[in-house]
């Protein structure tokens, strides 16, 4: 408004409308400096500044701080944390990781997919290190809020494949900075996994496997993209639902028309999981069933990618191919 008066007043009017127009410029401009010194005072409103990475997911995450408080929310992370001797750092765990060997006593335990977020803000942790799985309750970022506040977390995909877990230790372990002794545990698995490699390269006629990871009635187990069915095929085996995407509900009768040569399940939380799926209708036309194939997986190692699916990949391949190591 006042430049418009400027243009349509009289002369003497004029020079004391710019002299009120300089001075409200000259006030606007002040005030505007004291905005900005004001919003930057301001603890919640100063730019993020630290290292910028991109975690396991694609996200960019950025790290203010040394990182000495860790909350980890699955169990498959703890392990890495632990075996890459971060466990020290370790403030809050989920209640799945629990009662993994190596990590501090009485910890705070968060539930899986719905974390208490008051609970973490109290935590002041340096970093939240997430699971994909952790989204799978709600569908929701369960951080979403605590990220927005401004502290860092990041998440470890969903492993696809044994290169997968190398590179979530990997990640992990350079994030932690634990590069070497993250260098040294993958070393190991790799080994590890050529002998088991090594062992079964005679094989001619590969097996086929059905891995069960949930019992009847709601039977459940992994197709390609998953480091279930990786491993599967590290051992020399084929898996039945290798052409399915990750997670498959197979019925029964499917599971009957392939007839796997052999079942491998990792249930645990039925009594007898091998008998309960010999009694099952039908099954008894299963060559796994009939020749008396079915063998018990460990659970943990065999569900949680991590630098601990050795253990599983060895009961696996001794399942499969017992031949091979009753040789001397």
């Amino acid at each position: 408004m006042i430049k418009e008066n400027i243009f349509t007043t009289n002369h003497s009017n004029r020079r004391e409308l710019e002299l009120r127009y300089r001075t409200a410029s000259s006030w606007n401009l002040y005030s505007s400096w004291l905005i900005i010194i004001f919003i930057l005072l301001i603890p919640g409103c100063i730019p993020a500044k630290g290292k910028e990475i991109i975690d396991r997911s694609g996200r960019t995450v950025i790290i203010k701080n040394e990182i000495n408080r860790i909350v980890s929310t699955a169990p498959s992370n703890t392990e890495i944390i632990v075996d890459l001797g971060q466990a020290r750092k370790l403030i809050a765990i989920d209640k799945h990781s629990a009662y993994i060997e190596g990590t501090p006593a009485d910890l705070p335990l968060l539930d899986f997919f719905y974390p208490d977020t008051e609970v973490l803000i109290n935590l002041e942790p340096d970093i939240i290190i997430a699971s994909g799985h952790n989204t799978t309750g709600s569908g929701e970022d369960p951080f979403r809020m605590l990220r927005e506040i401004g502290i860092p977390v990041v998440y470890i995909s969903m492993s696809e494949s044994i290169e997968d877990i190398y590179k979530d230790i990997a990640f992990v372990a350079e994030l932690l900075q634990a590069e070497e002794k993250g260098e040294a545990l993958i070393a190991s698995m790799k080994e590890q996994i050529a002998e088991i490699t090594q062992k079964i390269s005679g094989i001619e006629n590969r097996k086929t496997v059905y891995f069960e990871i949930s019992a009847s009635p709601f039977m459940m187990t992994f197709g390609k993209d998953s480091f279930i069915n990786d491993m599967i095929t590290v051992i020399g085996a084929r898996n039945i639902f290798e052409n399915e995407k990750w997670l498959v509900t197979p019925g029964a009768e499917t599971i009957i028309e392939r007839n796997p040569d052999i079942i491998l399940t990792n249930v645990n939380y039925i009594d007898n999981p091998i008998e309960e799926i010999k009694n099952r209708p039908g099954f008894n036309h299963i060559n796994a069933v009939i020749n008396d194939y079915i063998y018990f997986i460990d659970n943990d190692s065999s569900s949680r990618p991590s630098t601990r699916v050795i253990l599983a990949l060895k009961q696996m391949s001794q399942a499969v191919y017992p031949e091979v190591y009753e040789k001397k």
